[in-house]
């Protein structure tokens, strides 16, 4: 692959080209990825490549750097050694605060949906459009923060509440509008689900589903339930022994033979996952 660093007159930073869709296959390649804190690597050598178009499952154990990944992927962590391109453009050893065209094109919900506890939900999907596109008028940015919002599934009304005031769900789509405010091509979500009743989880897994056909995202979804990597995820990457050790659909993985992978899939929480996916 050649290299495309993006400091130099990337096209992103161009408003007008600020929507022009990645075309080309795959939009996120991981090659030789390190990440060490202190004297601990969390990883060491690990390659990935995430399909245009997909859901990808990310799952492993706990304090196999799942987090880790997703933030070096988005330029929250800077990787001891390795490569990452995100939409043909190298962002690896570069300051993605000089260039912020490529972080415009995705979007991010957080653990717990990291809201602005002194802002309302209106306010909080507003924060990614001030920064971007801080010249845009201010009636136009209220509305498509309000679009956005009925767009994550959340009643009007919501919008003008504090997250203090929101359920766990609530807070979760509220952080989920945030992530689509820009009209990302790129969706990172991690533990959408956590925290949320059988039923919150099953509705959140369909509108990201729903969101992934309708506006052609690429999904990366870290993620424990499942439930949700059997209903939505097209494939899933398990990371152990500092790498990803295994990608593919869930059959796929489970013939591979790993033991953490037929612990995982195979226990009883799997088993029921599975007949709860095969009874439709």
């Amino acid at each position: 692959m050649t290299e495309q660093p993006i400091l130099d007159e990337d096209y992103c930073d161009d408003p007008a080209n600020a929507h022009e869709r990645f075309c080309d296959q795959p939009p996120i390649v991981v090659e030789g990825l390190v990440n060490k804190f202190g004297d601990f690597a969390v990883h060491d050598g690990l390659n990935l490549e995430v399909n245009r178009g997909e859901i990808l499952g990310v799952v492993g154990g706990s304090g196999t750097g799942k987090s880790v990944l997703m933030r070096s992927i988005i330029g929250l962590q800077r990787p001891n050694a390795g490569r990452i391109d995100v939409l043909g453009r190298t962002i690896t050893a570069v300051d993605l605060d000089q260039k912020i065209g490529v972080r415009r094109r995705w979007g991010v919900l957080f653990q717990g949906g990291a809201l602005f506890s002194t802002l309302t939900v209106g306010e909080n999907v507003e924060v990614p459009l001030k920064q971007f596109y801080p010249n845009i008028d201010d009636n136009l940015r209220k509305e498509i923060a309000r679009y956005k919002v009925l767009m994550s599934g959340l009643p009007e009304e919501a919008i003008a509440k504090y997250p203090s005031e929101l359920s766990g769900g609530m807070k979760k789509r509220a952080g989920l509008a945030r992530a689509l405010a820009l009209d990302p091509e790129l969706l990172f979500l991690d533990e959408p689900t956590a925290g949320l009743d059988p039923i919150g989880a099953a509705a959140f897994d369909r509108q990201t589903r729903e969101l992934k056909e309708t506006l052609g995202l690429t999904v990366f979804l870290i993620t424990h339930d499942l439930d949700t990597l059997y209903e939505i995820c097209d494939r899933v990457a398990v990371l152990a022994d500092k790498q990803v050790i295994a990608v593919g659909t869930i059959p796929e993985l489970i013939e591979t033979g790993h033991p953490w992978i037929e612990e995982y899939f195979g226990g009883p929480r799997g088993r029921s996952a599975l007949a709860t996916h095969e009874r439709g």
